[in-house]
């Protein structure tokens, strides 16, 4: 009789045990983080929005659905510009777009995300995972009570679409073109007049008059803003953006509330949207130009080699006078520019020397 009142009690007990279980994963469950990414991107646009769709999706599986990610595009919430504002001050937990847009705050943050001539993608992640960039990128945003994630890369980007051809630098002289980052300061030094404009307002700028130049991503993004119907003259290379890390930006306090296993998702879930953008870029690239060229009728031009030379000279420039603006620039660039010595010879003697093996057989 004890021993049937025993197991009797057990499994009351168990019972219980196992209902506080299931109520504490329901609560979990209906009582998940809700956050808001804010974006500099037009909502769902190709590439560049949909990957800031993929990483709330996959922040919500990965989590269980623990955290639910709300995505607003740009001018949704705020206007695209104003990202890294709003996720600093907590409006949205999550931000996505590129470092030198907010060059305002730091010129420092422009290295985290392209320098003209200057590391690839490939060689842009090697430095940020192991290079010792990230600790140097979260470093600089922790002042500002964000995290800084890769999430997402455009790859060598294209030249620009012009309106007139560029056969010297004379052509650069007065011209109007929509370039952001160290880029524009560039132009800015060979007579051009850079302006930075949201992606939204590019066709109507360019269309308009308003600038007389633009360059974007590439020929993904650049056939879905339909840019080809504004400019006559398709550019490359992309000499300004060889390979533009874009990022999600973090609200510190709302990432340090999460559980450790949550912070986990979120930043395992922005490195999964790095690797896919690039390769989705590497992938709808070839077809959209094929698309420009052989059905649109777009001119490809290649940039004259003495206005390469002199873009690079004065890249080389920018960059060095950037680095001396303060101590936290001089280690930034100190360990860009050590990396970057060491990613040349090893490119030279690996993807350029296959690239020009394959091209000759």
């Amino acid at each position: 009789m004890r021993r049937r009142e025993f197991v009797k009690q057990l499994g009351a007990g168990s019972l219980a045990l196992t209902s506080g279980v299931g109520a504490a994963r329901t609560a979990r469950a209906d009582s998940p983080y809700a956050w808001k990414m804010v974006t500099t991107w037009p909502k769902n646009f190709p590439g560049l929005g949909t990957s800031a769709n993929k990483l709330a999706n996959l922040i919500g599986e990965l989590s269980g659905g623990r955290i639910r990610v709300k995505v607003y595009g740009a001018n949704e919430l705020v206007p695209p510009f104003e990202t890294f504002d709003a996720v600093s001050r907590g409006t949205a937990q999550m931000g996505h777009g590129a470092a030198y847009y907010w060059k305002g705050k730091s010129e420092t943050a422009q290295f985290f995300a392209t320098v003209p001539f200057g590391l690839t993608a490939q060689e842009l992640n090697a430095w940020l995972y192991y290079g010792g960039g990230m600790q140097l990128w979260r470093e600089l945003y922790e002042g500002f009570q964000l995290i800084p994630a890769p999430a997402g890369n455009t790859g060598v980007q294209m030249g620009g679409w012009f309106n007139k051809e560029i056969n010297g630098l004379q052509d650069l002289k007065g011209l109007k073109m929509r370039i952001p980052g160290l880029g524009g300061e560039v132009l800015k030094r060979l007579g051009g007049t850079p302006v930075n404009l949201p992606g939204g307002e590019l066709f109507t700028a360019l269309q308009s008059g308003a600038i007389d130049a633009t360059e974007w991503a590439g020929p993904y993004n650049d056939l879905a803003f339909g840019l080809y119907k504004a400019a006559k003259y398709y550019y490359y290379p992309g000499w300004h953006e060889p390979g533009t890390t874009l990022e999600a930006i973090i609200n510190k306090a709302a990432f340090e509330a999460l559980p450790q296993d949550l912070r986990a998702v979120v930043l395992n879930a922005c490195k999964v949207v790095n690797l896919d953008l690039l390769a989705e870029y590497a992938a709808r690239n070839p077809a959209a130009l094929e698309t420009l060229r052989s059905k649109l009728g777009v001119q490809l031009r290649r940039f004259p080699d003495d206005v390469l030379q002199e873009l690079r000279r004065i890249s080389v420039e920018v960059v060095a006078e950037l680095a001396e603006q303060n101590d936290f620039s001089r280690r930034v660039y100190a360990s860009y520019n050590a990396f970057y010595k060491t990613a040349v010879d090893w490119s030279a003697l690996s993807e350029l020397a296959y690239l020009r093996a394959r091209d000759q057989a």
